[in-house]
């Protein structure tokens, strides 16, 4: 059974393929920021952070529904994903400027914050929709104290540009983190414990979608 993630994260993409798992990547071309902006209007509020990233993960996976993967309909599981970083009342995407970058890691230094990462999966073997389950997770994330020139240095890789909350713990973000209360794969975007719950739901068997030797 194959897995299609509706994602282009590359840490997502990774991160199944350590679990085993090999996914057909499909862009799902979902205009993040309108979508969010026209949800809110119509609930009259901003969105809670768990609220948020399921909206998403939901988009992202029913937008890649009807693509054609060797001329033909995607036959199996379509998992959707989105993560968001809550510190102080504060939900926290991508922050894309080094100077939001900045503004954040001087925040959230040698504080707490919490992952939370959307989950969306679409059950559609044999070309069709048979059902759709979702979850969103929560790690809580524990920074160790930076000085200034540490945050500057970082920030000049540009890693912190792309990802949720300005850091990574998988990459050279890593030693910043003290501690992760909660499944680890959370912080990276994708709670393969949370995924393999939403998997057993569909009737299906998480073991049926290794393939990588």
């Amino acid at each position: 059974m194959r897995l299609y993630l509706a994602s282009t994260s590359p840490a997502r993409l990774q991160t199944l393929r350590a679990a085993g798992i090999e996914p057909i990547a499909i862009s799902p071309g979902v205009d993040e920021d309108a979508l969010v902006a026209s949800r809110e209007a119509e609930a009259g509020h901003a969105l809670a952070a768990p609220e948020m990233v399921q909206l998403l993960a939901q988009a992202k996976a029913e937008a890649v529904v009807g693509s054609l993967v060797d001329g033909g309909p995607i036959d199996g599981l379509i998992l959707g994903g989105d993560s968001a970083f809550l510190v102080g009342g504060t939900i926290h995407g991508k922050p894309h400027l080094p100077e939001v970058a900045k503004a954040r890691w001087l925040e959230q230094n040698g504080a707490h914050g919490d992952l939370w990462s959307g989950h969306w999966l679409i059950d559609h073997r044999g070309g069709r929709v048979n059902g759709a389950v979702g979850r969103a997770d929560v790690a809580t994330v524990r920074f160790a104290a930076l000085d200034e020139a540490e945050i500057d240095a970082y920030i000049a890789t540009g890693e912190p540009l792309l990802v949720a909350g300005a850091f990574t713990v998988d990459s050279l973000g890593g030693p910043f983190i003290r501690r992760v209360e909660g499944d680890p794969s959370t912080v990276v975007g994708l709670s393969l414990s949370t995924l393999r719950d939403l998997v057993r739901e569909l009737g299906a068997d998480w073991t049926t979608l290794w393939n990588r030797g």
